[in-house]
């Protein structure tokens, strides 16, 4: 007899599964990108991909605010509003740029220290 639908119920469990306790070891949050933070070793990570300027401004400004002089903030962002005036406001209010990379699926990966 051929099946109709390709997955069984217990064939389907196993992968919410290991969904569901993933995603509970990162408390809702799920990583950034594991290669992102190997080659970005950063103190503090922040997913702006959802939002539009000027929000994309105000999460980072709140998130460095709360940063000690000398830490690091991982960004991922999205868009070319946040591309190009992320990295400029952050250099004219004193941080560092200290790298820029886009990724496969259309976002970029940009790591500031704060000044």
């Amino acid at each position: 007899m051929r099946r109709i639908f390709p997955l069984s119920a217990g064939e389907l469990y196993y992968p919410l599964t290991w969904f569901r306790n993933t995603f509970r070891r990162f408390k809702g949050h799920l990583p950034l990108d594991s290669i992102a933070e190997q080659e970005f070793n950063s103190d503090h990570q922040l997913d702006i991909t959802t939002d539009t300027c000027p929000m994309t401004f105000v999460r980072t400004r709140l998130a460095l605010d709360r940063m000690q002089s000398g830490q690091t903030l991982l960004l991922r962002l999205r868009g070319e509003e946040p591309r190009r005036n992320l990295p400029r406001t952050a250099r004219e209010q004193g941080h560092a740029v200290l790298a820029e990379r886009e990724l496969a699926d259309g976002t970029m990966l940009l790591l500031l220290r704060k000044g």
